[in-house]
């Protein structure tokens, strides 16, 4: 027999005579009958408000305002589908139909995280974001291991030069290279003597982790702070808000979001390559601790914002058609 699913809700007098007509329609269309009342979940608000009641049979949708000739063509076309397929004996019909008969665990996993993908998502933000200042505090109380172990896990998802990292603990939270030209900040050559002539790999300045007097280097470069705290800051907004914020047009996070960054760090990244060429119309550059703060910040809250409203569209589908499949199999 074939289901019909009437989305519904309290006090919708369409939706009284949409189920009138369908069970006056049982003789000649006989049917299965499942309601669901779109109050039940706010993804079913959101998809449904508007067009209640709305009819789902097979692959068919009707939306308010249908008259029951309309009913009766729809359920009509839809069992005719379902026995041309049967009579061919379609493989993923049949799998399809038996999967839509039963909810599995990985149904109850896949509604469960579809509803709380975003705690999951900033938790693990808080975890990545977070762990980078960890080893600048550990290095304070001494537990050297515990930071060296940070240290090396992120020095394979960043440069960590120091000249390009905060520090916690010590006399300045930043000690940029002397060619950025920050005024009133001692330079990491000045602090430390480490200079590109000494360093031309600058190993020495991946390498070092602070000393009392300096403080103690985060494990994250400025850039890279300012990526993932924005993405965080806007992974809070965005769950604070019920995941109702519009998604990002691309070219806006394209624009305002990747263009400055790129802009800043090809520039630097050419300008010191030791070429006369490049040189002649590209002058050697070192980006700011400001710059490379607000390019990261403008990248990582653009990025975000374009990427998890997309993912809250899939997981609304998701958790749609799981309420409906769950909604199914309990009539």
């Amino acid at each position: 027999m074939i289901t019909v699913t009437l989305y519904t809700r309290t006090g919708c007098q369409l939706c009284e005579q949409a189920e009138t007509d369908l069970n006056a329609l049982q003789q000649a269309v006989p049917h299965k009958l499942v309601k669901i009342d779109i109050d039940s979940d706010p993804t079913l608000v959101n998809t449904y408000a508007l067009d209640v009641p709305v009819i789902e049979v097979g692959p068919y949708r009707l939306k308010s305002p249908f008259t029951r000739q309309d009913l009766q063509m729809t359920i009509g076309a839809a069992m005719d589908r379902k026995s041309q397929l049967e009579r061919i004996n379609d493989s993923a019909y049949q799998i399809s139909s038996q999967r839509g008969q039963t909810v599995s665990g990985m149904d109850r996993f896949s509604f469960w995280f579809s509803k709380q993908y975003m705690l999951i998502f900033n938790l693990l933000l808080v975890l990545y974001a977070g762990m980078p200042w960890l080893a600048p505090v550990f290095k304070k109380v001494g537990w050297n291991g515990p930071a060296q172990v940070i240290y090396t896990i992120y020095s394979v998802l960043c440069h960590q030069w120091a000249f390009r990292s905060f520090f916690l603990f010590g006399e300045q939270t930043i000690y940029p290279h002397a060619a950025a030209h920050v005024p009133g900040v001692i330079t990491f050559e000045a602090a430390t003597g480490i200079t590109d002539q000494n360093d031309p790999l600058r190993l020495a300045a991946r390498a070092f982790t602070g000393n009392p007097v300096m403080g103690y280097k985060v494990a994250f470069c400025e850039r890279d702070v300012a990526i993932w705290g924005a993405m965080l800051l806007f992974g809070l907004i965005f769950a604070l808000s019920g995941r109702r914020l519009p998604k990002l047009h691309w070219l806006i996070w394209g624009f305002v979001g990747v263009v400055p960054i790129a802009l800043d760090g090809f520039t630097q990244l050419f300008s010191q390559i030791p070429s006369q060429f490049i040189q002649s119309f590209l002058p050697y550059r070192e980006s700011t601790p400001l710059e490379r703060v607000v390019t990261g910040a403008l990248f990582g809250l653009m990025t975000a914002w374009f990427m998890f409203p997309l993912i809250e569209e899939a997981m609304a589908d998701t958790r749609r058609l799981l309420a409906k499949k769950f909604a199914i199999v309990r009539a």
